[in-house]
């Protein structure tokens, strides 16, 4: 049985975050080579890609990560109604970016099948409700899911992360060897904020015991940030798992941890 690597694509390093909508298409087309040669190596591969510009921004105005609201002095935009009709387009956006990163995939002839998880996945966090093994069964193409707006039991609705996916995917799906996290413009987990760290400042191997200070931008991010990949991993590394956080932004670091080499990036243990 071939060896499993699930690989999360971040949402801010595949779209411009600041702008709806708006995906980085040089990036997308990288990392879809990273795939490719991780494909051809004789790796299987599971793509999880975040929802950056195409889900942070309309979510986080609609407060869809907090269920159904119920506020007097929440006013819709122009171009919604309800919370509800705001689910339906950030479900769509999401679709849409999840096709461009197919069609990326497509010109470089590799096969892949969409698994949208709010069509098979119920609830938030990594203890979701959905049929993991049956739903990444196929090994004839490359699996690719994403965070999505999914029904839930409390609240009509919620924001499923892709960090949480990841989770269940490395729990769920056999022979997981390896999950990498591909973030934007930092090198790993860093033991002072992005904009003040140095090179130097890189944390080389991460547990839940080692204090570090991330920057989670609320005011855009509806999910949890550096600090969530932190936790999640942990708790893949706590399963055997190998986890990783690399710079998505050079792809031969992404290549070399996919594949197991050494690489510049942090490396997550569960203590």
């Amino acid at each position: 049985m071939a060896e499993v690597v699930v690989i999360k694509f971040g949402g801010g390093l595949i779209t411009n975050k600041t702008k709806l909508c708006t995906p980085e298409l040089a990036v997308i087309n990288d990392l879809v080579d990273v795939v490719g040669q991780c494909l051809d190596s004789g790796k299987r591969v599971i793509v999880v890609h975040g929802a950056g510009s195409f889900g942070h921004l309309r979510a986080k105005y609609w407060r869809l990560n907090e269920g159904l609201v119920a506020d007097e002095n929440f006013v819709p935009e122009k171009d919604c109604r309800n919370q509800i009709q705001a689910v339906s387009i950030v479900r769509k956006d999401m679709l849409t970016l999840n096709s461009i990163i197919k069609s990326a995939f497509a010109r470089r002839g590799i096969s892949t099948t969409s698994l949208p998880p709010h069509l098979w996945a119920k609830n938030t966090g990594s203890n979701f409700d959905g049929d993991i093994a049956t739903t990444f069964a196929s090994t004839e193409s490359v699996p690719i899911t994403f965070g999505d707006v999914v029904d839930c039991d409390i609240g009509s609705f919620g924001i499923l992360s892709g960090d949480d996916l990841v989770v269940r995917i490395c729990r769920d799906v056999p022979n997981v060897k390896r999950l990498i996290f591909a973030i934007k413009g930092v090198d790993g987990i860093m033991s002072k904020p992005p904009s003040e760290a140095l090179p130097s400042d890189l944390i080389v191997e991460w547990s839940p015991s080692v204090k570090f200070t991330g920057i989670h931008h609320t005011d855009i991010d509806v999910t949890g940030g550096i600090g969530l990949k932190a936790s999640r991993g942990a708790e893949v590394a706590a399963m055997g798992v190998d986890v990783f956080i690399v710079n998505g932004g050079y792809p031969q670091r992404l290549i070399d941890a996919c594949l197991g080499k050494p690489t510049r990036g942090t490396q997550i243990f569960s203590e």
